[in-house]
This record gives structure tokens, C-alpha cells and sequence, in this order.
């Protein structure tokens, strides 16, 4: 009964936090022909929790709180934390974008390519880290704004798409903050590859 209880708990938390991507505005028609779409990473207004506290906050708070269990903890996962957006986060993203548009499209999506027609910003406006008891677990979340735009006059916008609560979760457990959250990334990837697959490459 107890087992039956435990996965009825975790169906309704997952329904509850389902992502919805949506188109805000224009289409996805000017991908068509382009070898290399420009991609970057904001995260210069993001909130994390329900508390929707601020990125530097919940550093100190969550640092401060690792610090008073173990000595050195804490600044250990600062630095954890921090890398996480180039080491994990944003090749997650990439990784599934170019999975769907690489191989079949030619188009490669990636940082760096300032020489591209196009750029994406992938902005991150939201997350909730979740967490893994082993027994019972709750998946990251991640929320994103994603805009294209011409590279060389940025007030061209092509067109915008919000994804809300694209969830984080792995097969077993997974202690990492960090790990839970680029599974968030990942999905919002292969989401946001199938939205552009649907509307511009049938």
C-alpha cells in the first residue's frame, strides 16, 4: 500500500509541474537553408524556489547552510555550482538541439558562431534545483525564455518561445543539484527541437 502511495505522490508532483512550451511570437521559417544558428546563455535574471529568491541569495544561503555540516562543503559546491553552466547546463542544451537538426537538417547549433545570420538567447528566468532521497525524489525545473534574433541588429526579433517547468529527472538517483538541473536543460532542448521540427521542417 505504502508503495502505491509513494508513486501516486510522484505522478500528481510530475502532472502538477508538466511543461508547457509555447510560441509568443513569429515563426521558424528563416532556419531553413542556414548551416549555423549562434546560441547564448543569460542568466542574469533568474530566481530559483517558489520564493523566486535570487541566484546570489540562494549561493550564500545554500553555501552557508553545507558549511555548517562539513567544514569547506560549502565553497566546494560554489565552485561545483558555478562551472555547472558550461560544463553541464548549456551542452545538455546543445547536445539534444544538434541530436534533432545536425544530422538530418545541417544546421548546428552552437556558442561562439558570432559569424552566424541568427542567434538564439536561451534565458534562464527560473529553476528549482528539486532533490533525491533515494526513496522518494522530486525532478529540477527549469523555465526559459528562448528568443531568436538577427546577430548584427539584435531589435530583430524572429521570434520567442517560453518553456515552463521542463523537468529534470534521471533513471535512479541522482544526488546532484547541478546533474537534475541539466536534465532540465536537456529536455528543454529536445522540446524546443520537436517545436521548430513541427512548425518550420514538416
Amino acid at each position: 500500500m505504502k508503495k502505491y502511495l509513494v508513486l501516486t505522490i510522484l505522478l500528481v508532483s510530475t502532472m502538477a509541474f508538466a511543461q508547457k512550451i509555447k510560441i509568443k511570437e513569429g515563426n521558424f521559417d528563416f532556419l531553413k537553408g542556414q548551416k549555423g544558428v549562434n546560441v547564448e546563455f543569460v542568466y542574469d535574471n533568474m530566481s530559483l524556489f517558489k520564493k523566486n529568491i535570487s541566484e546570489t541569495q540562494y549561493i550564500e544561503e545554500h553555501s552557508t547552510e553545507l558549511e555548517k555540516k562539513s567544514k569547506g562543503k560549502g565553497k566546494i559546491w560554489e565552485k561545483k555550482w558555478a562551472s555547472a553552466k558550461e560544463l553541464i547546463w548549456q551542452p545538455k542544451f546543445l547536445e539534444l538541439m544538434n541530436r534533432y537538426f545536425y544530422e538530418d537538417h545541417g544546421i548546428s547549433f552552437e556558442e561562439g558562431l558570432t559569424d552566424a545570420q541568427y542567434t538564439l538567447i536561451v534565458e534562464t528566468v527560473w529553476m528549482f534545483p528539486g532533490w533525491d532521497a533515494g526513496v522518494m525524489k522530486q525532478p529540477a525545473k527549469v523555465t526559459t525564455h528562448l528568443k531568436f534574433v538577427e546577430t548584427s541588429n539584435r531589435e530583430n526579433v524572429l521570434a520567442k518561445v517560453t518553456s515552463e517547468n521542463a523537468p529534470g529527472d534521471q533513471w535512479g538517483s541522482s544526488f546532484s543539484d547541478e546533474d537534475r538541473l541539466g536534465e532540465g536543460y536537456a529536455k528543454t532542448g529536445k522540446s524546443f527541437a520537436k517545436l521548430i521540427l513541427k512548425k518550420a521542417f514538416k
